[in-house]
């Protein structure tokens, strides 16, 4: 893996030790915070419960709410509470661990979790389209390129940690962006982290074939970019017109599924752990998709979940078609969105300003002395071809019961939003309310995720975006006798009591984490305390709304699956000039909440208009957004 020359730092070094952080020179840039980032606190038990009575109010009848009410005082008064409150601070205070939920966390969401990866855990990036509008082979090759100077500052740690607002956050993450795997394990998969010195190499998947091509010639010169495309094109030529068993469609599988079928992969063949261990090392994979998308639910979809067979969902992968159309599949388990979003921004706007040395220009003699692509071939018997013609139809089964629209709304964006002085991502939050209370007549059970890095091992917290004053402010935008000043008014408390929770998530205080680590604290036999049992509960954590926002000019689109069954994937960015919701769902009216979010981010903006003009005509005349 050589260095790549002038690359040092993806960002500037300013206020390099913030008050109450010790550096670590030993543990190099990327880590030298990591020892000394605080811990996740364990809550107070009182504020969670009345954080969580305000949460779940909205979505019940004031009867519903007495009985919870009761439900959680009694659990508050109890012996139990405080035994399982003291339980868990004793495991926040061991000596060694870093993370009373961490653990947990990993196993309950990611690794134990048997569902296909593909649909209910992964999550799809499309990029901007590159103006230059280069073919397949070169848009892979490029994006390649600049993938390199990436991972050499993450694999030598001289990547410089983000921050928010002067505050490092947990890098430990960024282990697992290259050369690494996902593996299928009962009862709960494990992932390996393979050495990029002796791995320095990337597999492409075209017509459901790997094929392996070094990063370096034989004498560890990086190859250039031209060299890369023209390797890339030899790939593409092997690989010809006639498809390939597809054994990538085993990572679709349920896990337990999965390891019964890596497993008898392994004895059909000793041939073929080598063939995926050269897959699972690899420092990407790269699909090279035979399609060529147009719209933004074309693309969409193709890179959320392709055709289920020229893939390897295990593993991050770079998805190429051949108009030369991009994107990214985030393997989820290890890391979440913001350290791949980190890659794929400095990839493409590193491309984008030309500051990647791609190298000499490409000539005829251009990879004449490269090896050829190696093809990865599996030995297949009757046992796997039947677990991959499983693999198949389970996964044209589970895909074929979705859809998916994308609404690109070019009404406003970021900029318009704050000349209101409000919060974009809350904005955004209380005009899905809106848009759900047309279709429902009720509060949406809302999660949006907030990230927790800022304390050791840190991974997300809830949002819990649906409000007592959000319902307010919805139902009064549905009432057409209510004024526009008291409707701007009841938006205003609706957006500060989302900033306020969302503040909450980010230090660790909110609901969602803390109730799970008090029931994870139970021992075998113990009564599970009322404040679980009671209809609430699992009403408020029946997520019809799985909400996150990424943000970013170099994203052309993003998104995931639905997390309960009756339930809304609901991806969005916030632009300058535009809002973006990806909407996914098992064929739950999703043009019609495309037609909401909509309607409802128009009719928003009218109500803050007409209210602001209303409030001038009171004053000196001028309205005041």
């Amino acid at each position: 893996m050589s260095k790549p020359r002038n690359i040092s730092s993806s960002a500037p070094r300013r206020n390099a030790v913030p008050p109450g952080y010790k550096e670590d020179p030993s543990a190099g840039p990327m880590l030298r915070f990591e020892a000394t980032l605080p811990r996740l606190p364990v809550p107070p038990l009182a504020s969670t419960t009345a954080k969580y009575l305000e949460s779940v109010q909205p979505h019940l009848t004031p009867e519903q709410f007495s009985r919870t009410q009761a439900a959680v005082k009694a659990f508050a008064d109890s012996a139990q509470s405080k035994e399982l409150q003291a339980r868990l601070e004793a495991r926040a205070g061991e000596p060694g661990r870093r993370s009373w939920l961490a653990e947990w966390w990993s196993e309950a969401a990611y690794m134990g979790y048997r569902d296909p990866v593909v649909v209910y855990v992964s999550y799809y990036y499309v990029h901007v389209d590159d103006k230059q509008r280069p073919g397949q082979a070169r848009r892979a090759a490029h994006l390649l390129k600049a993938m390199l100077p990436f991972r050499y500052m993450v694999e030598s740690k001289q990547l410089e940690p983000e921050k928010i607002r002067g505050t490092p956050l947990a890098m430990e993450s960024y282990k697992y962006l290259f050369h690494s795997s996902r593996y299928p394990v009962k009862p709960s998969d494990t992932a390996h982290k393979f050495d990029p010195t002796t791995h320095n190499h990337v597999v492409f998947v075209r017509k459901n074939k790997f094929f392996k091509v070094p990063l370096a010639d034989k004498s560890g010169r990086e190859l250039t970019a031209a060299e890369l495309e023209a390797q890339i094109e030899k790939v593409i030529a092997l690989a010809g017109s006639e498809k390939a068993v597809p054994v990538g469609a085993l990572t679709s599988e349920n896990r337990d599924t999965w390891a019964d079928a890596r497993v008898a992969l392994l004895a059909a063949s000793p041939s073929n752990a080598a063939a995926l261990e050269e897959i699972e090392s690899a420092m990407v994979v790269v699909c090279l998709d035979d399609i060529a998308p147009v719209t933004r639910e074309e693309a969409s979809w193709s890179c959320w979940v392709g055709d289920g067979r020229n893939r390897f969902y295990d593993k991050h992968q770079l998805i190429v078609f051949e108009n030369g159309k991009s994107g990214f599949l985030g393997e989820h388990s290890c890391m979440d969105g913001t350290p791949t979003l980190r890659t794929n921004e400095f990839m493409l706007a590193s491309l984008a300003a030309g500051k990647i040395d791609l190298g000499p220009a490409r000539t005829a003699e251009t990879a004449k002395d490269l090896e050829a692509p190696t093809e990865l071939t599996f030995v297949l018997d009757g046992n796997t071809n039947q677990y991959i013609k499983e693999a198949e139809k389970n996964f044209d089964d589970l895909v074929g019961k979705h859809d998916m629209h994308v609404l690109h709304y070019e009404g406003y964006g970021k900029e318009y939003i704050k000349k209101f002085k409000a919060s974009p991502d809350a904005w955004a939050q209380l005009v899905k309310q809106l848009a759900f209370h047309k279709m429902y007549n009720r509060p949406g059970v809302c999660y949006e995720s907030a990230q927790t890095r800022k304390y050791q091992q840190g991974r997300t917290e809830v949002i819990r975006a649906a409000s007592n004053e959000s319902k307010a402010w919805a139902e009064a935008m549905l009432n057409p006798s209510e004024s526009d000043e008291k409707r701007a008014a009841l938006f205003r408390k609706a957006v500060a009591r989302h900033l306020q929770y969302a503040a909450w998530a980010a230090d660790g205080q909110g609901v969602d984490r803390h109730l799970f680590g008090l029931k994870m604290m139970l021992k075998e036999g113990e009564a599970t305390p009322p404040i679980y049992t009671d209809e609430a509960f699992s009403k408020t954590n029946h997520w019809e709304l799985s909400t996150s926002n990424l943000s970013s000019p170099f994203l052309d689109g993003w998104g995931y699956g639905e997390v309960v069954p009756d339930g809304y994937g609901l991806s969005y960015s916030i632009g300058d000039e535009y809002i973006r919701w990806t909407i996914t769902s098992l064929k739950r009216r999703t043009a019609d909440l495309k037609h909401y979010l909509a309607e409802a981010a128009t009719e928003t903006r009218q109500m803050m208009e007409r209210a602001a003009a209303a409030e001038a005509t009171k004053g000196d005349g001028k309205a005041k957004l």
